[in-house]
């Protein structure tokens, strides 16, 4: 799974970031609300762990703000607080789950495992398009006309990550953060690669290219021919 951990506490976000890494997880880490906000626009993530005591914006305002930009990313909070009245407004601000400090984390680990296996279906966020791709983030599912395109799980947030960014750019880092992860050491190759995979499922054949590479900096999805 593909998760964010946003907490303040460095000594506690290094420990949880090491222990997901472990069991192959690819972790990003906010150490406040502002930038978690901005992780969460630019990338897509299967669980959100959040504290509820951030600087400067509470856990409480992030889950707020995620459903009210229908954001159904699952969110497991963190927190200190495990009075009733406390629990029912971290639910209430779009939580989906609640673990009070300190908890063991084997059980942290569960709770994660279950968030990623719900399927996000009271905010969908809807179908990505351009030209004849669609990709259906709901079904993972992505066609080219009436063929459907079968991709690997690294080929399909590839492909996801660009097609969010319509006509735009996207620079090599921005790409590998967003596929493998924020502390990821990926080599440019390795991404060069699975360009070519990709272009090999969703353009090949094709009379109109949508996979376009802007030399020495990164890619882009665009309605134009590569020529």
């Amino acid at each position: 799974m593909r998760v964010l951990i946003v907490e303040d506490d460095r000594g506690m976000s290094n420990l949880l970031q090491k222990g997901l890494q472990e069991e192959n997880h690819i972790v990003s880490v906010a150490l406040d609300g502002r930038t978690a906000l901005e992780f969460i626009a630019d990338y897509q993530f299967d669980v959100i762990v959040l504290d509820w005591m951030l600087p400067g914006m509470d856990g409480l305002e992030v889950a707020r703000r995620m459903r009210k930009a229908k954001n159904a990313t699952p969110i497991l909070m963190l927190t200190a607080r495990d009075d009733v009245p406390d629990v029912v407004k971290g639910l209430d601000a779009g939580a989906d789950d609640y673990l009070t400090k300190p908890f063991s984390f084997a059980e942290f680990l569960a709770r994660l495992r279950a968030l990623g296996r719900r399927p996000a279906v009271t905010l969908p966020s809807g179908r990505l398009e351009i030209a004849d791709l669609t990709l259906d983030p709901s079904t993972k599912q992505v066609f080219r006309g009436r063929r459907e395109i079968f991709l690997t799980p690294t080929e399909y947030r590839l492909l996801e990550f660009l097609l969010r960014r319509p006509g735009r750019t996207a620079s090599r880092r921005s790409i590998v953060e967003a596929v493998w992860g924020l502390e990821a050491e990926v080599e440019e190759n390795t991404l060069d690669a699975f360009v070519r995979l990709l272009r090999t499922k969703v353009d090949l054949g094709q009379k109109q290219k949508l996979i376009h590479t802007v030399r020495g900096f990164g890619y882009s999805v665009k309605q134009e021919s590569e020529e």
